[in-house]
């Protein structure tokens, strides 16, 4: 059989399980998971490589009724996005019925015409073999509304595994014939940068509340080995500033006596060391920026 490879958009509303998904059929971790809806605020491509193919999933941020300019600017990613892949797989959540978020995203996916859907039925291990039947005779329902056919209806557990393999094996056949697009052997063609900002941003993701979230960015200011350090004691040194949009989150952030932002360092620093392959000493400073996700030269400042 003929080499395949080409580019899948895994795509849906917030916290539906894109992340979790894109990490399983990779094999490892390339995309940070939170329960906060729009954790995700970078096109991610994890790349998956076996015998028969290569397919580079992109992760995309979830479509959502933006409040913010940094929330168009995500629309606008994810739809372009969708118009340059060979397939697209619509993430709905077995532990919720589909709802106008979801049947918006599908209308908008099938007005593409020629790109092939795959519905993904994700969280299939939190519910009953019941309602997962109830589910997917829904998303039947759906096609039958929006006057289209799916490719597949896949169940799928990336927590348990199950269906992954025939996931993939679904869209290694949607896929054109080609060779490699990546090397063999590369996961993600995410900046180690990038990666490593999103690591803290997820430590810091845990246990805020309300608004928090959004308002929470991250960017490395310096980054590279300590010099004259022994071969066998090679040391990461970090710097990374981390963005919040007023005093009163920034005092969340740091905790009292600094408690909270220690924490954050800690458990960003075992993931950081785990991505370089290296002890890391990780300095992060929590700064103000008033309003950024509003602001077009804070967004440009942060990356957006």
């Amino acid at each position: 059989m003929a080499f395949r490879s080409g580019f899948v958009s895994i795509v849906g509303r917030p916290n539906v399980g894109k992340s979790t998904l894109t990490n399983r059929m990779v094999g490892q971790k390339i995309a940070i998971m939170s329960s906060r809806p729009q954790t995700t605020r970078r096109i991610i491509r994890g790349i998956l490589t076996t015998d028969e193919a290569q397919l580079v999933l992109v992760d995309t941020p979830g479509l959502h009724r933006p409040r913010t300019l940094l929330g168009e600017r995500l629309n606008d990613q994810v739809r372009e996005t969708w118009s340059t892949v060979d397939a697209i797989g619509l993430c709905l959540p077995a532990d919720e019925t589909i709802g106008p978020g979801d049947r918006f995203i599908a209308g908008q996916i099938v007005e593409l015409g020629r790109t092939p859907i795959v519905i993904i039925v994700t969280k299939a291990d939190k519910v009953s073999r019941e309602t997962l039947a109830e589910r997917l005779l829904d998303a039947q329902m759906l096609a039958m509304q929006l006057d289209t056919d799916w490719s597949a209806i896949i169940p799928v557990s990336a927590n348990s595994g199950e269906n992954i393999d025939v996931l993939i094996a679904e869209f290694t056949a949607l896929m054109p014939e080609g060779q490699l697009l990546y090397l063999d052997g590369e996961v993600t063609d995410e900046p180690m940068e990038i990666a490593v900002a999103e690591l803290i941003r997820e430590a810091a993701l845990e246990g805020v509340q309300d608004e928090l979230p959004h308002s929470i960015a991250v960017t490395i200011e310096e980054m590279g080995m300590r010099e004259g350090r022994p071969a066998d004691r090679p040391l990461m040194d970090i710097h990374a500033n981390l963005f919040v949009e007023r005093d009163s989150q920034k005092s969340i952030i740091i905790g009292k006596g600094g408690s909270r932002l220690k924490h954050v360092g800690t458990k960003a620093r075992q993931g950081i060391e785990h991505l370089v392959g290296s002890p890391v000493y990780l300095d992060i400073r929590v700064k103000v920026a008033k309003d950024w996700q509003k602001d077009p030269k804070l967004l440009r400042r942060l990356g957006f």
